[in-house]
């Protein structure tokens, strides 16, 4: 389900030349800013009430969640404080709040509590980080922080390194569902090239969905899920080589990371979600011919495992090929294709619902009127062919009421299929609409 919910955040290798800290400013989105008379801090924030209305559910059964109706009420606050430290440092830290009301007025006692543990209240750390340069040429950033890789828009194929938070897919956009982790980066730049080294000490999975969400996809019986702990042997790597050109860009990517999607593995008669080590060798590019965006993506995986399959490792890979088109006025088109290609594929692996090759499409369109004030944004994710795989489409408006409000609505359908999730939430179609006030 990577790159389910994902939009446009594009991440190219002159962002990363310009400002090793560029993540940072598109975090920040508040448009007024509370500041020391020095301004060595500055503290942003917003607050944002979230409501969705699911209108597909049938009647449950006897004993089993209604999730028709309102579905989510939810007020977040987002607060973030910049700080300019000594001799050029920068420091960052955010954190996030919520609490959803849709469990007080449709009755806590009709949801399980793995779904009130996990989405009834949430406080918790965001990204929080100091960087700086060692000298002209070496950057080093330390603490939690974001790293995004790849140029896909929509698809994630070499962008590995975040987990995600997928417990509500199709109704937020990627750069609202990466998941920090704390990591150490050093960055060296020479001419045309910028070599990243990182080392990560969290070790953390996606967010899924609990027991009683109606996203929730895996059997009634929970099984533990071991997470390594976070010990020098278990700490992640990677590397990433940017180069930008007249035209053009190329990436080259290195990781060795836990698989973020988990299998069965039983030791000593017990039964649990596992995580294995993989490795991941990539590349990244973008060719720019006018109106026209070229992209592509490749990603050679070693190391994966599965629960049909306990005792053979496999290889994937992964090739996405994308086009742009920005020629008309204040409109942007694109598509983009995937086709995840297991090598040495076992018959046994479609018992749990794995193809030999995974296809993934993505079409995206992105409009502004009004002055701007209006983003039009449409996108469908297909899974497979329209017959067997399943997908999602999102009709999304964005509108700028006022200097620091805004107001974010649309619709979500989900298209059933035989690939999971889309077995279990065809019928979760909804609307949706937010208020967000920044300040």
């Amino acid at each position: 389900m990577d790159g389910f919910d994902e939009e446009a955040v594009e991440q190219d290798v002159e962002e990363l030349l310009d400002d090793f800290g560029d993540d940072t400013e598109q975090a920040v989105d508040a448009d007024t800013t509370i500041a020391t008379a020095s301004s060595s801090w500055q503290l942003n924030g917003s607050l944002i009430l979230s409501s969705s209305y699911n209108y597909a559910h049938n009647t449950p059964v006897l004993g089993e969640t209604d999730h028709r109706g309102l579905s989510r009420l939810r007020g977040s606050l987002k607060l973030e404080l910049k700080a300019n430290l000594i001799n050029s440092w920068k420091g960052y830290l955010e954190t996030n709040l919520s609490h959803d009301l849709v469990y007080q007025i449709q009755g806590r006692s009709d949801y399980s509590n793995e779904q009130l543990d996990s989405q009834e209240s949430e406080a918790e750390l965001g990204e929080a980080w100091i960087q700086g340069s060692l000298s002209h040429s070496l950057d080093v950033k330390l603490g939690r922080q974001l790293v995004v890789w790849g140029k896909s828009d929509n698809l994630r194929v070499t962008d590995v390194l975040n987990p995600m938070d997928q417990r509500e897919l199709g109704l937020v956009d990627i750069e609202d569902l990466r998941l920090p982790l704390t990591m150490a980066r050093m960055d060296y730049y020479w001419s045309d090239w910028n070599l990243s080294a990182i080392a990560i000490q969290e070790i953390r999975f996606h967010k899924k969905a609990q027991l009683g969400s109606d996203f929730y996809i895996r059997p009634a019986m929970q099984l533990a899920e071991k997470t390594p702990n976070h010990s020098g042997s278990n700490m992640e790597y990677a590397m990433a080589l940017n180069g930008l050109f007249s035209g053009w860009d190329l990436s080259l990517y290195w990781a060795r990371l836990f698989d973020d999607q988990p299998h069965q593995e039983t030791i000593n008669s017990v039964t649990a979600l596992a995580h294995s080590r993989v490795t991941m060798l990539g590349a990244a590019t973008n060719i720019a011919l006018g109106n026209w965006l070229l992209k592509g993506e490749f990603g050679h995986f070693r190391g994966l495992e599965f629960t049909t399959a306990p005792d053979h490792k496999k290889q994937r890979s992964d090739l996405l090929l994308g086009v742009e088109y920005s020629g008309f006025d204040n409109t942007t088109w694109s598509l983009e294709v995937v086709d995840r290609h297991l090598h040495n594929y076992k018959s046994v692996l479609s018992t749990q619902g794995i193809k030999k090759d995974e296809w993934q499409t993505a079409l995206r369109y992105t409009g502004e009127f009004m002055h701007a004030r209006l983003k039009v944004t449409f996108l469908t994710l297909l899974f497979g062919t329209p017959d067997d795989g399943g997908g999602v489409a999102r009709l999304q408006g964005d509108y700028e009421w006022a200097e620091n409000i805004r107001f974010i609505g649309g619709v979500v359908a989900y298209h059933s299929g035989d690939k999971r999730p889309f077995t279990h939430i065809n019928d979760n179609d909804r609307l949706f609409l937010d208020l967000k006030y920044s300040f």
